[in-house]
């Protein structure tokens, strides 16, 4: 029976990994592409408000499912290495000014905080008894 707890917790925490990058890919890894105000000349990017929000609600849902299904102490981890580091990967060949390490650090801490947060969440909300006792 560990074996089995064992084998289905490696294998969800692989497929967390992998859903968690693929929700960077989805919503921010492909805009690299900044926009500049003709008028102001200010420089704004290269996300959309639109596709973070997108991005934060499906990082939310995905951590309380997850949440659910595994030890939030595996869930908020691999999040946030997971996230982290394709968002620094993307982030740290487009940036010359050795900026994107200042980013990486506020995601880190933005990712780890949330995601705990929400896995404990869920996890507390799913282990609550549904109705009274008979």
């Amino acid at each position: 029976m560990t074996a089995t707890r064992g084998t289905r917790s490696l294998l969800g925490v692989l497929f967390l990994a992998a859903a968690t990058v693929g929700v960077w890919l989805l919503w921010l890894g492909r805009d690299t592409q900044y926009t500049v105000d003709a008028q102001t000349g200010a420089t704004s990017g290269p996300y959309e408000p639109w596709q973070v929000i997108g991005c934060v609600l499906t990082l939310v849902l995905l951590a309380a499912l997850a949440g659910t299904r595994l030890s939030p102490w595996l869930v908020a981890p691999v999040m946030t290495v997971a996230f982290t580091t394709a968002w620094s990967w993307q982030a740290a060949s487009s940036d010359d000014s050795g900026l994107w390490a200042v980013g990486a650090v506020l995601v880190l801490l933005g990712m780890a905080a949330g995601s705990t947060v929400v896995c404990l969440a869920a996890r507390r909300l799913s282990r609550r008894p549904t109705g009274r006792p008979s």
